[in-house]
């Protein structure tokens, strides 16, 4: 077998890209909604992204800079209105999320771009997602950023402050997910579905 040690710096961003997209997944899709300060709604997908804390409540994703070193509308529109609405879409909604990950121009909304209605969250200036059967309304905690060069990550530290949870896949103690029917993302265009599952015993 040959050596497979490969060192990072001696990558380029794009290989080091597909080989971390390509191996750590699937990875869970944060869908972002976010406002700027004149109001105007901006809508995307996030695949770096997990749970970072529970009491308190705080979700992280994380948005690379583009092939130019610049900002996406997720992080400036934040850097504005320091909130944010986290969906967690489900297998139903996969083609308007996809649709949402299209360049837009800024200020262009992506809600109508991807046929989507707005409904509000709490006290929140950033509406959430109507037909997304769980949104995580958040205020920004912090923004840790890795430098300014192509493909450079913003992990965004978001606490959550409210929540919609509809009642056919929350009942109050679990997500039926079977109603849910997460999607995850893999490498390219891949997507990947949760019905193939299998359980283990955690140990004691």
């Amino acid at each position: 077998m040959s050596d497979a040690l490969l060192t990072a710096d001696t990558l380029e961003a794009g290989t080091l890209y597909r080989l971390l997209s390509g191996a750590i997944a699937p990875r869970p899709i944060a869908w972002v909604a976010t406002i700027d300060a004149a109001g105007h709604a901006n809508l995307a997908p996030f695949s770096f992204f997990n749970v970072a804390s529970v009491d308190p409540p705080v979700l992280a994703f994380s948005p690379l800079l583009n092939g130019e070193g610049n900002a996406k509308d997720t992080l400036r529109n934040l850097d504005e209105v320091a909130e944010c609405v986290v969906h967690i879409g489900g297998e139903a909604l996969a083609e308007p999320l996809n649709a949402t990950s299209a360049s837009l121009p800024r200020g262009e909304d992506e809600f109508d771009h991807a046929g989507l209605t707005k409904a509000p969250l709490g006290e929140l200036r950033v509406p959430r997602i109507a037909e997304a059967p769980i949104a995580f309304g958040c205020r920004l905690h912090e923004v840790i950023r890795f430098g300014d060069r192509p493909l450079a990550g913003n992990l965004v530290l978001a606490e959550v402050v409210a929540v919609h949870a509809d009642p056919g896949v929350w009942n109050g103690r679990h997500v039926d997910i079977e109603a849910l029917r997460p999607i995850g993302r893999l490498a390219g265009a891949d997507y990947s579905r949760t019905t193939d599952r299998f359980a283990l015993e955690r140990p004691r």
